[in-house]
């Protein structure tokens, strides 16, 4: 296993270095320049077409879900343990640096994510055989937008059978989180996660997004305020902790207590990995989720770019950053990390009760992720399968394979999780990558559309025609 560990280590390391730090921020800031940094600035026109239309139904458009649901389902993959277990293994491994550059790759990733949603409604089809939903994922959009079939088949079939391996994460923090708090047993906790998720995913795309809506806003407000609790009752000391974080970003950290010290390049590294992986920027995920929205416009479902990242990652990673270090556990639990360390720090704060909370927070943020991951990966398998009967056989086998390895590997070391989860990461980068500078011009087209004639229109009292794409799908159009 400790071979395994330095392969992937290695290959993990070598993926994230330079180059993909250089092409993610490159990128976020080449697009957030081509976006004139709306997706930075107009902070005013993104709440009120996210926040602000949560509760106002579905909205005008074609789609599945309301744009709010969908939005909900993709917020199901990133406010989760990567916001608790990975802002953790940034700081241990990093240093308080790396939050620094976790932050700066959040706002430059906002207009990344948007391109992704723009993509995954342009490109999205609708089942009507095997299925009434609109969808769309990598694979769609690499045959619909590029032509490449025969390599959008092959990534389908990478997507479905590496995917539910991630989820690891998810429940090894769990497992961790409730035998610390509760004493918990693991083979107890994995059952009722296990039985849980999959009575939720059989419901298809609708019961998803349904419990989704309800459970994600209500768990991120709880923990936002339990972690605003700690900053309150540290309040001196916030404007220090701010500083080390700063500091750190552009300065080696000399190692203290039980922190062995941080590079600038290391801050840097788990910085931006560990961003990506809360808030899912570049990865494609968010052209799977927000595909099904109803929105009257590829770009306004777009905003939910903005909104994503904002809560996610401006809010529920720096509130879990300052936790850590306000509250010391970082460099006095040296054997400690990921979720676990996080779940130490609640309870230094606020006793046995912060460790019940955190763990109890860990494991619905650990359920809904496996859950809205579910959703990404049988895409994959809609599309391998085509609208047709034999989509309707495949899509329950594949929640049982998808339940096992997150059920039966939750002991696996964190470290070797992910590390892992960052090679596969990186791997869905480069091809969200290639597909948005492949169609930036479709991109851009539908962006100018949007703020030049459709919102201008709209000011004016106009009904403009609403902007919605479908490419009919061939029964069986691969398998």
């Amino acid at each position: 296993m400790n071979g395994l560990l330095l392969v992937i280590q290695t290959i993990s390391d070598f993926l994230w270095g330079t180059p993909m730090t250089i092409a993610l921020i490159g990128t976020g800031l080449y697009l957030s320049i081509k976006f004139k940094f709306r997706y930075i600035t107009k902070i005013k026109f993104h709440f009120q077409n996210t926040f602000g239309k949560m509760f106002k139904g579905k909205g005008e458009g074609e789609g599945t879900v309301s744009g709010f649901a969908a939005a909900c389902t993709a917020m199901a993959n990133t406010i989760g343990v990567g916001n608790i277990g990975g802002v953790a293994t940034a700081i241990t491994m990093g240093g308080p640096g790396a939050i620094f550059w976790m932050l700066i790759s959040a706002l430059l990733g906002m207009s990344t994510k948007a391109c992704e949603i723009i993509l995954g409604q342009r490109y999205r089809v609708k089942y009507k055989n095997s299925m009434d939903e609109y969808m769309c994922d990598r694979s769609f959009v690499m045959k619909n937008a590029l032509g490449w079939k025969k390599g959008a088949f092959l990534l389908a079939i990478c997507c479905f059978v590496l995917g539910p391996w991630t989820c690891c994460v998810q429940t090894e923090s769990v497992v961790n989180s409730l035998k610390e708090a509760f004493g918990i047993k693991p083979l107890f906790a994995i059952i009722v996660l296990g039985i849980t998720c999959f009575l939720t995913i059989a419901g298809g795309l609708k019961r998803i997004s349904s419990v989704m809506e309800r459970i994600v806003p209500f768990m991120a407000m709880l923990y936002i305020l339990g972690g605003i609790g700690i900053l309150l009752m540290n309040i001196n000391a916030v404007p220090g902790a701010v500083a080390l974080i700063f500091k750190s970003a552009f300065t080696p950290m000399a190692g203290v207590g039980g922190f062995a010290g941080a590079t600038v390049k290391e801050a840097m590294r788990y910085g931006i990995a560990r961003g990506l992986y809360s808030n899912d920027a570049g990865t494609g995920y968010g052209i799977v989720a927000h595909a099904a929205g109803i929105t009257d416009h590829p770009v306004r479902q777009s905003s939910w770019g903005w909104g994503e990242v904002f809560l996610d990652t401006i809010v529920v990673c720096s509130v879990t950053a300052l936790s850590l270090i306000l509250t010391n556990s970082y460099i006095d639990y040296p054997n400690v990390t990921s979720a676990q360390l996080t779940t130490v720090a609640f309870k230094v704060a606020y006793g046995n009760i912060g460790g019940y909370f955190l763990s109890l927070a860990i494991t619905v943020f650990a359920w809904t992720t496996i859950i809205g991951m579910y959703y990404s990966c049988a895409k994959s398998v809609n599309y391998a399968f085509g609208d047709s009967n034999a989509n309707k056989i495949a899509t329950p086998i594949y929640m049982v394979y998808y339940m096992l390895p997150c059920l039966l590997f939750y002991n696996i070391k964190a470290d070797l999780l992910w590390a892992a989860t960052d090679l596969l990461s990186a791997v869905y980068v480069i091809v969200t990558l290639i597909f948005i500078y492949s169609k930036r011009k479709e991109i851009m087209r539908l962006y100018n559309d949007f703020w030049d004639r459709f919102i201008p229109a709209l000011k004016r009292g106009e009904h403009p025609e609403k902007v919605s794409y479908e490419t009919v799908e061939e029964k069986g159009d691969v398998l």
